[in-house]
């Protein structure tokens, strides 16, 4: 499995940084990611007494979990290194940036792995533009 991407977060965010940050996870959750029942729609990344949480991402319940289940919306924390935190922290409270997931894998040692993306916000008509560019570019290939 290539990994679970969200689309949607380069179509509204200019990516300027990515990272690659561990994920912790229960064991009903994991077999939910590699099952790709994973909706990336609202979630965010967040500082909370100096860790970093991952907030509102959907992992749906395993089917087969029973009362040991997870909640779906659940914060999960995300590992980085130490120098990285404090890089990130600094760059979202000063200049207003967002961190946002960009994948969802498991790397080859099997452990889930979220890359990151350190990303400001489009505008309408930035997104607009980089659709006319890309439809340009389709089109230019095709020849």
């Amino acid at each position: 499995m290539a990994g679970l991407e969200n689309r949607r977060a380069r179509h509204d965010y200019e990516i300027l940084e990515t990272y690659e940050a561990g994920l912790v996870l229960r064991g009903s959750e994991v077999k939910s990611i590699r099952a790709g029942q994973v909706d990336f729609t609202g979630a965010f990344a967040r500082f909370e007494n100096g860790e970093l949480f991952l907030e509102n991402l959907y992992v749906a319940p395993y089917e087969k979990g029973g009362y040991t289940n997870h909640d779906p919306r659940r914060l999960r924390k995300l590992l980085l290194h130490k120098s990285e935190l404090q890089k990130l922290r600094s760059r979202v409270e000063q200049k207003g940036l967002t961190l946002v997931p960009l994948k969802l894998y498991f790397n080859e040692r099997g452990l889930a792995k979220l890359l990151v993306g350190l990303g400001r916000g489009k505008k309408a008509f930035q997104k607009k533009d980089d659709d006319k560019r890309r439809a340009v570019q389709r089109e230019l290939e095709s020849w």
